[in-house]
């Protein structure tokens, strides 16, 4: 199989080399020449996570060299539980996928894990790759707790200052090395434009052999899709209908990762993407006009994106394949939802999964009930205590993996949104490596 650039104007390249390069040569992202079709009678709902993963993502690892890796690499992604529980038992027909019991607490755990185990076998300690990680809160806790130890790659977080939560800052700055921290004085597109950035300048990538491990790199897709087929498979089997699954999605990695699941013949009903009060992604479902703007803070601080890099890939799709609903679920919304779902059930969702329960509960009730939906619950409540706390009235404990973090130390280094300055912190480190 043959990855090729979203904006046709590179050469395809193999699935080692598009998880290698990150981004294509011309600025866009990789996806398959052409879809596989998924082959259900090897997938069986019963099948531990790591080995449907191994299975379902054959087709994509076709005649790579990666390939014969690809069940250790499924086995070192996900090694930890993905279960689907009823929050509510009144509401049968809702199930949240716990996605947040990896060890920072967070859906992103799956895609770095399954990407660095890449890295891990496609780098060279004597050389090692340079992952550059513009985060809004989950995607570089994860990258770091996956790149710490690790000789074949180093890891480089960046993410908005006074935009992330106070446990998230803990969990991007305590890692040890190859890690390092920089704190942007900026928002997250700030961000995501000094990566791209870096990216662009060729000389600056080779000399440090950057790589990305933002949802932009094929290699996160893969494992999203793996778990949402997975759910998907497990629920069809037990009820014989085909699940709806309502995403919380921001760089819109995830919400992509679902619907191309479904364009695999998955068996996945009607998909929701949910955003938080950044508008670009209704605007565009209500207008046709796709018009990127700055990104606002809110609550759900992870979704906090006013471009959305995957936009490349939905629009790569077909009307059919990209058949969603997008729903918007504002900060007083996100509150009032945190509230009643814990009065009623005593279940907590962190920010991020109210807003898909609340997408959820403005579905009519003939909608609701023809068939049972997936919201994806995408990290650990606890991440987000200081802003649910007030809201449900009780103290949320740490689970275990969380827990341990607390005692690690931080390390930051504070930069503006400059390419100079993430050029003199690449430099820096390298020279100190060395």
């Amino acid at each position: 199989m043959q990855f090729v650039s979203t904006r046709g104007k590179a050469a395809a390249v193999s699935l080692s080399q598009a998880i290698r390069n990150g981004a294509a040569p011309d600025g866009g992202l990789y996806l398959p020449d052409a879809i596989p079709v998924a082959d259900l009678s090897t997938l069986d709902a019963a099948m531990p996570l790591a080995e449907f993963a191994g299975r379902m993502l054959a087709p994509f690892f076709d005649e790579d060299p990666l390939a014969a890796e690809l069940p250790k690499i499924c086995a070192e992604a996900f090694d930890f539980a993905v279960p689907i529980v009823t929050p509510d038992p009144r509401r049968p027909d809702l199930r949240a996928l716990e996605l947040f019991h990896g060890p920072t607490g967070a859906f992103k755990d799956f895609g770095a894990r399954f990407l660095m185990a890449c890295f891990d076998r496609i780098g060279d300690s004597a050389d090692p790759l340079t992952v550059l990680a513009a985060t809004s809160g989950d995607t570089g806790g994860a990258v770091g707790c996956a790149a710490e130890g690790r000789s074949a790659v180093r890891a480089v977080i960046l993410y908005p200052k006074g935009r992330v939560s106070p446990f998230q800052e803990l969990q991007l700055t305590c890692w040890d090395d190859p890690v390092q921290a920089l704190e942007v004085d900026g928002d997250f597109d700030d961000c995501q434009r000094v990566v791209k950035a870096a990216f662009a300048d060729r000389l600056l990538s080779d000399r440090h052999r950057l790589t990305s491990a933002n949802s932009i790199n094929i290699g996160r897709l893969l494992p999203q899709m793996a778990y949402v087929g997975h759910a998907a498979l497990r629920l069809f089997a037990e009820t014989g209908v085909k699940p709806g699954f309502v995403i919380p999605t921001g760089n819109l990695g995830h919400g992509f990762a679902a619907l191309y699941a479904r364009a695999l013949g998955l068996p996945i009903g009607p998909i929701i993407l949910v955003t938080n009060a950044n508008r670009t992604l209704i605007d565009w479902h209500r207008s046709g006009d796709y018009a990127p703007r700055p990104s606002i803070t809110t609550l759900a601080n992870a979704m906090d994106v006013g471009a959305p890099s995957n936009f490349e890939r939905l629009a790569a799709l077909s009307p059919e394949q990209a058949e969603a609903r997008v729903d918007l679920v504002d900060d007083e919304t996100i509150r009032a939802r945190m509230k009643s779902e814990y009065e009623e059930s005593g279940y907590v969702w962190c920010p991020h999964s109210a807003t898909a329960v609340e997408a959820w509960a403005r579905l009519p009730a003939a909608e609701q009930a023809e068939r049972t939906w997936i919201a994806a619950a995408t990290a650990h409540p606890y991440k987000f205590a200081e802003a649910i706390e007030p809201v449900i009235g009780a103290e949320i404990p740490p689970p275990p993996a969380l827990a341990a973090i607390l005692g690690r130390p931080a390390r930051k280094r504070s930069v503006p949104a400059q390419l100079g300055a993430l050029v003199l912190a690449l430099d820096g480190e390298a020279q100190a490596a060395a």
